[in-house]
């Protein structure tokens, strides 16, 4: 029996002044049915998403929830019908409590009064059906990221959702949270609730979800069930390319000379007696779990954070207590937070690509000529893709600012490149791409060190691994061992070799 229709967009078509970005969008939520909705950034899955939960109108084209034709004069409008989205981006007040968050605009009153047992009674009752045991008066500054998502769901729930629109909802999530998360969206479906879910890990897409429409250019391009596409499939119909050989093969020989050395380095409360080289030419990865000190090892070693131990750079001792001082000396660190730590998003991409070079450009006065020649070629050396060269960055896609993060780094012309979460939110055809980059400064006789949630990036981009765990080198995989079943065993703490005699 075909489940009833919950929301449904027709011939939907959408314009920012003379740019179209959605042509004849057709798509159909069902009540109890997963729905993926996938593409490469930019592909317009964010201005579908927003028409159907009333933050935009379409230019042309019909809404409909439950076969009846709808307008929402606005988000409020919609959920106040029963249509929620999750944004991407936590949308919570970190200092106030958990139930202070879910009824947020929506108080419940008794009399002139807030009814703060009633709301606190309901805010258990919401968590306990999405089987999240966190306290409602908790601060949501102190709780988990998987528990917050649960939070952004117990909100939906209590504007009593019927459609749930997820927006990227485990980009910030471990492996571990994310399956609590799924838990809980075969749970909603299993409760009649119709759910869009985006994601740019087509794993995450073949296992949750029952249908999937494929966006790009604004196009949809490809939709049916899921059992009906691999990850093969999904991923070539987004970028219209064969993406299958996703990661470059070496193709320039490591060097033998020895650009960085660590010997005993500390990060106090976070890593300890850390020690490892890095050759020229040679990409390192770094993996390991959330919380073993990752990053906070690679922030000690450009002068983010306090150390102790040794660092040679090409056999020199150096002492570097800033990223000023990294960078002079020919280091340089990519944060894996470029939205709050890398760019700045309400000014323009000149700005950002040569604020970390602003010396470079500077004699009295900043040289906007030069700086906008090193932007022409910033835009052509990392393709990146922008509607005009004045946007403001927060207006850009994840990918084209990943790639400008990249383009700000490279201008200091750094010998080490150390990147954290490369590709976190980014699309598949543009991984593709940051790649094929990373490969290429390696070419050039950089050296780099890739940090990665991902396990299959990590094995795929690195010529060998370093596993953390606790805050220390667990162990060190290359060649035929470079398997994430020996980085998972190195990681967890088990004894790899004892289960190999086994």
């Amino acid at each position: 029996m075909t489940e009833p229709l919950a929301l449904s967009l027709t011939k939907i078509c959408r314009s920012f002044g003379p740019v179209q970005v959605l042509h004849d969008v057709d798509i159909t939520l069902a009540a109890g049915e997963v729905h993926a909705l996938i593409g490469e950034n930019g592909a317009g899955k964010s201005t579908t998403m927003k028409i159907m939960s009333g933050y935009l109108a379409p230019t042309s084209g019909a809404v409909a929830l439950n076969d009846a034709p709808v307008s929402f004069a606005n988000s409020q409008d919609a959920e106040a019908q029963g249509v929620v989205l999750i944004h991407q981006e936590f949308n919570l007040a970190e200092q106030l409590s958990v139930e202070q968050n879910i009824f947020l605009g929506h108080e419940k009153k008794r009399g002139f009064l807030l009814d703060k047992a009633a709301m606190q009674a309901e805010a258990r009752a919401l968590l306990a059906r999405l089987n999240c045991q966190v306290d409602p008066s908790a601060r949501v500054s102190d709780i988990a990221n998987a528990d917050k998502q649960m939070v952004e769901i117990a909100k939906a729930l209590s504007r009593n959702a019927r459609v749930l629109i997820m927006d990227e909802p485990t980009a910030v999530l471990t492996e571990r949270e994310a399956e609590v998360l799924f838990v809980q969206v075969e749970r909603l479906k299993a409760e009649g609730v119709a759910i869009l879910f985006t994601s740019h890990k087509l794993d995450e897409v073949k296992r949750i979800s029952d249908q999937i429409t494929i966006l790009r250019d604004g196009h949809v391009v490809s939709q049916g069930p899921t059992s009906d596409y691999n990850e093969d499939q999904m991923a070539e119909a987004m970028v219209g390319r064969d993406v299958s050989s996703l990661y470059p093969e070496r193709t320039v020989p490591i060097g033998s000379d020895i650009a960085l050395e660590v010997k005993g380095l500390s990060v106090a409360g976070f890593a300890h007696d850390i020690s490892f080289t890095l050759k020229k030419g040679e990409i390192l990865g770094v993996s390991g779990l959330i919380g073993s000190g990752r990053t906070e090892t690679m922030e000690g070693l450009v002068g983010l954070r306090s150390t102790t131990g040794e660092v040679r750079l090409n056999g020199e001792v150096v002492h570097l207590k800033s990223p000023q001082q990294a960078q002079k000396a020919g280091m340089c660190y990519l944060t894996e937070d470029r939205k709050s730590r890398g760019l700045l998003l309400t000014k323009g991409m000149r700005e950002n690509l040569t604020l970390q070079c602003l010396p470079d450009f500077t004699n009295v006065l900043i040289d906007q000529k030069s700086e906008d020649a090193a932007l022409t070629k910033a835009i052509e050396d990392f393709d990146i893709r922008a509607p005009s060269r004045d946007v403001a960055v927060g207006n850009l896609s994840g990918g084209n600012q990943q790639k400008l993060l990249i383009a700000k780094v490279m201008l200091a012309d750094p010998d080490i490149v150390i990147i954290d979460e490369p590709t976190r939110g980014i699309d598949i055809g543009t991984k593709q791409q940051i790649y094929e980059f990373i490969h290429a400064l390696s070419g050039q006789g950089k050296s780099i060190i890739v940090i990665s949630s991902e396990m299959q990036e990590v094995i795929g981009l690195a010529d060998r691994v370093l596993v953390m765990r606790m805050g220390r080198i667990a162990g060190e995989v290359s060649g035929a061992e470079l398997t994430e079943d020996k980085i998972v065993r190195l990681a967890m703490g088990l004894d790899v070799n004892k289960e190999e005699a086994a």
